[in-house]
């Protein structure tokens, strides 16, 4: 790990580095990907199996590309039965947190004849997109359908890539399952995003796309933004550990590391105000690297964005939190609460030494969908408000516009638009002659 003591300039640099991640620094890979959806959206189903032979050496066809009833059963009872109703329990938590999220229509009335209110309603189709590369990820299959549940969506549509068999990871079946969505196709990659947004013979265009993936998943959710809306672009995964000196040294070398084994691109970073601390934690991480299963992905993530930064005092550290805005913030100090009323910036807040990431991964229920690469300064974390559209309701009886028709009429005519001035006082022509 890079480790530092904190000033502007390492502040800086991290920053400047943590940004090399942002999906807007792959050109090489953005005419690759808009060159796919173009081809997906123009020959639609026959392009989609052709890539899908190309990229996941799987023969689709219009009989194999929808999971079977049969292959979702025998992908749920494959399973541990322990670990089944591990993640019913983890739907279950993920349920009840995005229920409080649930927003009603309103409207109100005054005695003159106004109406006015807002009007809530699901969006009707949404798709969304499981990866199926390095890992599997059932975690993600309930988080991004969970909401969309809970928002009252009619129709989820669920890609996700096969194996060169035509085999989906029966884990992430197995969580489809448990939410009750059975329309499943085995597309992977951006051109399973092209077939969601505009729609080929057999896959359906949705209204919305969410969901994780890889660089190409990521462009071509940017690319077809506008035909349909997406949840984010999501970046690599990171994790901050702002700790004082109460900290376990080894439990956060553990929690560092939870977010590294990610990728190659993954961050970890560790801001103290203990060098005591940083020294034990640096060494930790050493000694959980040798066994660890996944250790190439973990060198080389911490190599090229693992920081430790030692402040001055607490409040330097807090001004550096804010800045570097991350994904997951977890906060081990003495009064882990007192010090989160200092925090403006972050995806998801973990308190105290016994609120690790991974609770938040996998089983306490808030959305582990999150804001990455600095963007938790203006974005949130995925939740029912993302599957959810709202309408304006105007009603003006003809007693209620009379008092405030002209200076609707004297409005628009300023703004040099007579036709919005004389569609208000068309209506009180012939009272006013």
């Amino acid at each position: 790990m890079n480790k530092y003591l904190l000033n502007d300039e390492n502040k800086q640099n991290l920053l400047n580095n943590l940004l090399k991640r942002s999906t807007s620094n792959y050109p090489e890979y953005e005419k690759k990907v808009a060159d796919i959806c173009d081809d997906i959206k123009a020959r639609k189903d026959e392009a989609v199996f052709e890539y899908t032979l190309k990229f996941d050496k799987f023969s689709l066809n219009a009989s194999n590309i929808r999971v079977t009833d049969e292959e979702i059963d025998e992908a749920y009872d494959s399973l541990d039965s322990d670990f089944i109703d591990i993640m019913k329990e983890a739907f279950d938590n993920i349920r009840d947190y995005h229920r409080k999220q649930l927003r009603t229509s309103f409207f109100d009335t005054t005695e003159d004849g106004t109406f006015l209110g807002q009007r809530i309603l699901p969006i009707e189709t949404v798709g969304v997109y499981v990866p199926g590369g390095k890992a599997a990820y059932p975690s993600s299959t309930l988080m991004n359908i969970v909401p969309a549940l809970v928002a009252g969506c009619k129709r989820i549509v669920m890609t996700t890539p096969c194996n060169a068999e035509g085999r989906v990871n029966a884990t992430t079946l197995a969580a489809a399952k448990i939410c009750g969505i059975n329309e499943i196709y085995k597309v992977g990659g951006a051109q399973a995003i092209a077939a969601l947004a505009y729609g080929t013979d057999i896959i359906p265009k949705v209204s919305k796309i969410v969901g994780p993936g890889n660089i190409f998943v990521a462009l071509a959710k940017r690319y077809v933004y506008g035909h349909v809306s997406i949840d984010s672009i999501a970046g690599p995964s990171e994790i901050l550990v702002l700790a004082d000196e109460t900290a376990n040294p080894k439990f956060l070398a553990a929690d560092l590391m939870s977010q590294c084994e990610h990728d190659e691109m993954a961050s970890g970073i560790l801001i103290t105000t203990s060098e005591t601390l940083a020294n034990d934690v640096e060494k930790w991480v050493e000694t959980l690297l040798k066994d660890a299963p996944r250790k190439e992905i973990l060198e080389k993530s911490l190599e090229n964005f693992g920081f430790i930064l030692v402040a001055k005092n607490m409040d330097d550290a807090i001004d550096a939190v804010n800045d570097i805005a991350s994904e997951h913030l977890e906060i081990i100090t003495k009064n882990p609460i007192e010090t989160m009323g200092k925090v403006k910036n972050a995806g998801a807040i973990f308190l105290g030494e016994y609120s690790s990431e991974p609770l938040g991964d996998y089983f306490a229920g808030p959305n582990h969908v999150l804001p990455t690469n600095g963007t938790a300064k203006f974005f949130s974390p995925l939740s029912v408000d993302d599957f959810i559209k709202k309408s304006s309701v105007i009603c003006y009886s003809k007693e209620a516009l009379q008092k405030s028709h002209k200076k609707i009429e004297k409005f628009a005519e300023k703004e040099g638009l007579f036709a919005h001035a004389k569609s208000i006082s068309v209506r009180f022509e012939d009272s006013e002659e």
